[in-house]
């Protein structure tokens, strides 16, 4: 195992050193698609705010220029991931089920920001809705919403 390219080994234990150490960047560092569009995330109080900064290679339209659609409803995906993982203290990473993005107008190249609410968990399947958003929340990039098989 390189040190600049961690690997999630024991997922257990890492999503119980960040509740325990409230560093959610950590977790994502674990994560190589996260590292890799740059994702960070903030945490104020219960909720957690994920953040898409602006980065040259997750341009999609270099006209407008926007973001590339497939980069929006992967960083959507991967912040209800990290979501389900840190509130359900999962042992094992969630499996996407299904997942449904509607795209409303182009992201452009700036940060982006997503919030998700589990709107249902059963024993196995969690629901799970993603609002993205870049300079106002009521102007939503996108919606989703996507269901994950949980241990």
């Amino acid at each position: 195992m390189s040190k600049n390219k961690p690997q999630i080994s024991d997922v257990k234990s890492l999503v119980a050193k960040v509740a325990e150490t409230n560093d959610f960047n950590y977790l994502l560092e674990h994560v190589p698609y996260a590292r890799f569009i740059g994702m960070e995330v903030n945490r104020f109080g219960d909720e957690l705010v994920f953040r898409l900064p602006a980065k040259d290679d997750n341009i999609g339209n270099p006209v407008l220029p926007a973001l590339h659609g497939g980069v929006i409803a992967g960083f959507m995906e991967m912040s209800a991931i990290i979501q389900l993982m840190v509130f359900m203290q999962t042992s094992k990473v969630p499996k996407v089920v299904d997942f449904s993005i509607d795209y409303l107008r182009a992201g452009y190249h700036k940060d982006s920001f997503a919030e998700c609410y589990i709107t249902r968990q059963g024993r196995r399947v969690a629901n799970v809705h993603i609002n993205c958003w870049q300079t106002n929340r009521k102007q939503l990039i996108a919606t989703a919403r996507a269901h994950f098989l949980i241990d």
